[in-house]
């Protein structure tokens, strides 16, 4: 047996790359891309087509492997630093703990991009649009941009809104025009009312890592306002979310109704759960409770719309 195929199936090493693949965070990419493939289902006048939904949903898989095995890597001195990691923030800890290496990371953040791509090419010949191909180089870009020399906005300010763009913008605009959407119709005003609760989702995840942050120069929100006002922002944009929803739902025919009591008490939480310094358990709450209310603002909206 060869020394890697050893490494490969030694005890543990199935464990490290499950760990290393974060799957627990893959309704944040998987919600958008549904509810983007549903208006675009609704604008086509048809049915979702299951292939295409398969499709969608497995680019939005690779999407997120590449996103986390990638922000391992690029991220592994921060993290290192890092003694308040929670399983919402502080990366997958297997650099940390040398459970696996960052070649191997690297070379399977590499595949799924790759894959990523070679799957949106495929799809794009079969349902005509090639503008998916545009979008899964965007979503590999803003990853770059995010967490990657020259623009390595997470550590120079703007990491939350990259965040914002590529999961609340990106990814509903992929799902709406594999199933057929019209670019022309497509519902920004929709966007325009989920965009502020993602944006308070992305500074949520931030805020346990504040003191290896700034430690390590990056500079999140919670690093440059401190944690308590950075919860409050959160509050507010979700808060915003909600103001805008009569909007955002009128513009696909939908109402406001029951279900957006969740992503409000939600952002009730975030703001009532303090004092909440990092490491505390108040503040796995509190991100809890604002990724709790971004999700359930795209899930009500996507049932609601299915339910049609």
């Amino acid at each position: 047996m060869s020394a890697r195929s050893a490494r490969i199936g030694r005890p543990g090493a199935l464990r490290a790359w499950l760990a290393a693949s974060r799957l627990s965070s893959q309704p944040t990419l998987a919600l958008p891309l549904l509810l983007g493939q549903l208006l675009g289902a609704r604008a086509a006048g048809r049915p979702l087509d299951l292939g295409t939904l398969a499709a969608v949903q497995l680019f939005g898989l690779l999407d997120q492997l590449f996103i986390v095995y990638a922000n391992d890597v690029a991220d592994q001195e921060t993290d290192r630093r890092n003694r308040t990691a929670t399983p919402f923030s502080g990366g997958s800890r297997v650099l940390v703990e040398r459970r696996l290496s960052p070649r191997a990371l690297g070379a399977a953040a590499a595949a799924c991009a790759a894959a990523l791509v070679a799957v949106s090419a495929a799809l794009a010949a079969a349902v005509g649009a090639p503008l998916l191909v545009l979008l899964a180089l965007a979503a590999l870009l803003l990853l770059w941009a995010y967490s990657y020399p020259p623009l390595r906005l997470s550590y120079r300010g703007g990491g939350e809104l990259l965040q914002m763009v590529g999961v609340g913008a990106v990814l509903p605009l992929y799902g709406y025009l594999a199933q057929g959407g019209d670019l022309a119709r497509f519902p920004f005003a929709l966007l325009a009312f989920l965009l502020p609760s993602h944006l308070g989702c992305a500074i949520a995840t931030a805020l346990p890592d504040e003191p290896s942050d700034r430690e390590s120069d990056k500079r999140t929100l919670p690093v440059r306002v401190g944690g308590e006002r950075a919860a409050l922002c959160v509050a507010l944009l979700n808060g915003l979310s909600l103001l805008l929803a009569p909007i955002g739902l009128g513009a696909v025919g939908l109402r406001p109704g029951p279900g957006l009591l969740v992503p409000a008490a939600a952002a009730l939480v975030v703001l009532l759960a303090r004092p909440a310094p990092p490491g505390s358990r108040l503040l796995l709450v509190r991100v809890a409770a604002a990724g709790t209310a971004t999700l359930s603002l795209v899930a009500f909206t996507a049932l609601a719309l299915a339910a049609r």
